[in-house]
């Protein structure tokens, strides 16, 4: 069975509280992602920028501010050796597209609806082989 880190980004993007909406949004932009992490100067995790984040600050006249003025502080977090079914079920209960990996107090990575689409379409494809090998070898003749 897949566990959490073999899914997960490993060293992802990441941003200092102050870093400008800006940058996150270029960020985002070129690297096509839609969550960063925001970290301190000591590698601590501070909070998440999202892209509905930056969309609800760009609505609101807020360009030029920081990260840290939008950043979501309530970062839910998961340990990398953490059950993949039950973060699944933790990003769904609370409607988030992305639980921050941790190692300790480290950051280890992120886990997005993304990577859990691409499990999902892997163990679909698996699926279809298996059914198609059966298929297979429920169409041999073994007659004489």
């Amino acid at each position: 069975m897949y566990s959490i880190s073999e899914i997960m980004t490993i060293n992802p993007i990441t941003l200092g509280p102050k870093a400008t909406l800006e940058e996150a949004g270029a960020l985002m932009k070129d690297k096509r992602i839609r969550h960063i992490p925001i970290l301190g100067d000591k590698g601590e995790l501070l909070g998440l920028v999202t892209h509905r984040d930056l969309l609800a600050a760009a609505s609101g006249g807020r360009q030029g501010y920081w990260t840290s003025d939008v950043m979501r502080k309530d970062v839910r977090t998961v340990d990398k050796r953490a059950d993949l079914r039950a973060a699944a079920l933790t990003m769904q209960k609370f409607k988030i597209g992305s639980l921050v990996v941790m190692d300790g107090k480290v950051l280890a990575g992120i886990i997005t609806d993304s990577d859990y689409v691409g499990l999902a379409a892997n163990l679909l494809e698996q699926l279809n082989e298996a059914e198609s090998e059966e298929w297979e070898a429920d169409d041999l003749d073994y007659t004489d």
